[in-house]
C-alpha cells in the first residue's frame, strides 16, 4: 500500500523510487499536472530520476483543480490577501494528512500526547478551511493535558496557564502565527522555562508589518525569555511541514525534501548554498501534486537537504508560469 511505503521511508533510494512511481500516478491521473508536464514536453516514459520530475506552480491551486483522485473528503482553502484568490486544496484522504502530520511532529519532537498544546491562531481560526487549524486541533485532542486548547482572543486566561505551567515540570507547545506571538510576547511579564516550545507558523497577513525571520525570532526570544523559537514550514497546498528547532534552518522528514531553483530558469536546479526558488516534493500529496514549485526563496545550506527560507517572490519575479492558461 502506498500509504504505508510513503511513512516507512528509510533511505534516499526508496524515496527516489516512491517518488518516480508517484510521478507516473500524477501523471496518469492528474489531468492539470499531465498537461502541464506536456507543455514543457516531459512525457512519463522520459523520466527516470528525480531530476527529471517536473515541479507544478503552486499558482495552479488558486487557478485549478490539482487532483489525483476524484474522490473528495475535505477542501482546504489558503486565507490570502484582501482581494486575492484563495489557493484550493482538494484531499481525497484525510488519515494520510493526519499521519503526516503526527509522524511529522514525532519525528522531530515526539509523542504529541506528552506535551500540553496551546494554539494562538487568530486569523486562522475566524475563517473556515484551514489545514492548519485542522492539524492544531488533532493536536489538541490528543494531548493529555486539560489545559489544552485554542485561544482565539483570551490573551489574559492564556497568560494565566503559562503562569500555571511554568510551576510544572511537563512540555508545552505553545504554537502561533507570528503577529499574534508578538502580540503575546509584549504583555506578558515572566521568561518562559526551557521546557517550552514556542513555534510560530509565520504570517503577519497586515496584521503588522512584514519583517524577516531573524528579526521576528530576536524579538520573540526576548518578549519570551527564551533562548529558542522554533517554525513550522507548511502550507495549505502541502500536507507534510518542515521543522526548525531555533537557528532558522528546516529540517524535513523522511517523505519531503527539498529542491532549489534557479530563479531565471525554472526548469533547471540549483546546488548547495545556492539561493534561488524553493521547490517541494511531499509523497504524502499522492491525491494531488507531491511536486510543487513555491513562490518562497530559499537555499539548502547542506548535505543533508536541510534549508532555509530567505523571503518570497514577487509577482514580477514569478518566472515559467505562462503556462498557467492550460
Amino acid at each position: 500500500m502506498v500509504k504505508d511505503e510513503i511513512f516507512s521511508i528509510a533511505s534516499h533510494n526508496a524515496f527516489e523510487q516512491l517518488a518516480l512511481k508517484i510521478f507516473r500516478f500524477q501523471y496518469t491521473n492528474n489531468r492539470v499536472y499531465q498537461q502541464y508536464c506536456n507543455l514543457l514536453g516531459v512525457s512519463k516514459t522520459e523520466v527516470s530520476s528525480l531530476v527529471d520530475i517536473p515541479f507544478l506552480p503552486i499558482a495552479f491551486f488558486k487557478l485549478k483543480k490539482v487532483l489525483s483522485h476524484q474522490k473528495i473528503e475535505q477542501l482546504f482553502t489558503s486565507s490570502g490577501t484582501t482581494g486575492s484568490t484563495p489557493s484550493n486544496h482538494f484531499v481525497s484522504d484525510l488519515s494520510i494528512y493526519e499521519s503526516s502530520f503526527t509522524k511529522g511532529f514525532e519525528y522531530f519532537y515526539g509523542d504529541i500526547s506528552d506535551y500540553t498544546v496551546l494554539a494562538l491562531l487568530p486569523s486562522y481560526l475566524e475563517r473556515e478551511g484551514s489545514s492548519l487549524v485542522y492539524m492544531a486541533d488533532h493536536m489538541i485532542k490528543n494531548s493529555s493535558a486539560k489545559e489544552s486548547g485554542f485561544y482565539l482572543n483570551e490573551v489574559s486566561e492564556l497568560i494565566a496557564v503559562l503562569k500555571t505551567l511554568k510551576k510544572q515540570d511537563k512540555k508545552v507547545l505553545l504554537l502561533g502565527v507570528s503577529f499574534a506571538l508578538l502580540d503575546l510576547a509584549e504583555k506578558i511579564d515572566f521568561s518562559l522555562p526551557k521546557h517550552f516550545i514556542v513555534m510560530e507558523t509565520g504570517g503577519m497577513k497586515g496584521r503588522r508589518k512584514e519583517m524577516i525571520r531573524a528579526e521576528l525570532h530576536s524579538l520573540l526570544k526576548k518578549g519570551f525569555g527564551t533562548s529558542n523559537i522554533h517554525s513550522e514550514y507548511g502550507m495549505t497546498e502541502l500536507l507534510s511541514q518542515a521543522y526548525s528547532k531555533g537557528n532558522g534552518i528546516f529540517t524535513c522528514p523522511p517523505w519531503m525534501k527539498i529542491c532549489i531553483r534557479d530563479p531565471e530558469d525554472p526548469l533547471q536546479l540549483l546546488d548547495v548554498n545556492k539561493s534561488g526558488g524553493i521547490n517541494v516534493i511531499d509523497l504524502a500529496n499522492i491525491n494531488s501534486c507531491s511536486f510543487i514549485a513555491t513562490q518562497d526563496l530559499g537555499k539548502i545550506v547542506n548535505s543533508n537537504g536541510d534549508f532555509e527560507v530567505l523571503g518570497r517572490f514577487d509577482h514580477s519575479d514569478i518566472r515559467g508560469c505562462n503556462l498557467m492558461t492550460l
